[in-house]
């Protein structure tokens, strides 16, 4: 039996079940993502793909009357075992949200967070994460000059830019994006998605996107959600331009969705 590490996989998702209440959300889900590529869950609204996104760093367990059955392992460990310490889970598996949600203070201080909550207090220190962090998020040479300044005051594209930097400074494993630039215009689109292309040099990118045209244009595997369950999984070229399920080919070419 090929072991995880072999494969190249960083999250191995085996015979997920996910219930709110009664309600039977995620239905027998298994998907393997590898180390280093963006994997992109697309389908019709409340199909699956934001609850699925949330079972990779537990995110659900905030909400009441959930349970999960299956295995998620993330770098071989299974998350979901009872010895787990969730809140060194989320340090490893960063997450971004639809809305950019930067804290009302300054710029610096909004990178620096995660770092100073985990015990760093040395100035020189935070700022030499501060800028390597807005460096990997493309916005170091926009806000260099301005790091006291209230990140409110950021456009919303930047906004994001700077909750992705804000990921990126506790040195996460796995980012998670739930449809990070559908409040944004094009021109910051473009911009965030140059951004998704370059982190997957170093982390391994799971994103949720309505855009179809966005999932081709940046992810390297895809799979289609439908009524909580994974119609088809493949690399996103295939999936895109000859689909082996016919519900896959109907909701690309748009007969519903």
């Amino acid at each position: 039996m090929i072991n995880q590490e072999e494969r190249n996989v960083k999250i191995a998702v085996e015979q997920l079940d996910f219930f709110y209440g009664q309600t039977h959300a995620l239905n027998s889900i298994s998907l393997d993502i590898k180390e280093n590529e963006v994997f992109a869950l697309i389908g019709p609204s409340g199909c699956g793909k934001s609850t699925f996104l949330r079972t990779l760093n537990r995110m659900n367990d905030l909400i009441p009357k959930t349970r999960v059955k299956g295995s998620v392992q993330i770098g071989g460990q299974d998350i979901y075992d009872p010895d787990v310490d969730v809140v060194q889970l989320r340090k490893s598996i960063g997450m971004v949200f639809q809305k950019p949600n930067p804290f009302p203070i300054s710029i610096f201080d909004n990178v620096s967070y995660g770092p100073r909550a985990h015990g760093l207090k040395n100035k020189k220190e935070l700022m030499g994460i501060v800028e390597e962090s807005l460096r990997q998020a493309a916005l170091w040479d926009e806000v260099k000059d301005r790091l006291n300044d209230n990140a409110m005051s950021l456009s919303g594209g930047q906004q994001q830019r700077l909750c992705i930097a804000r990921v990126a400074a506790i040195k996460p494993e796995v980012i998670l994006m739930d449809e990070p630039t559908s409040a944004l215009d094009p021109g910051s689109t473009t911009k965030v998605e140059a951004l998704i292309n370059e982190l997957k040099q170093n982390y391994t990118v799971v994103i949720v996107t309505h855009n179809m045209e966005q999932a081709a244009r940046i992810s390297d595997k895809t799979a289609f959600f439908l009524n909580g369950y994974v119609v088809e999984t493949d690399e996103t070229n295939q999936l895109f331009t000859n689909p082996k399920e016919k519900q896959t080919k109907d909701y690309i070419t748009g007969k519903f969705g």
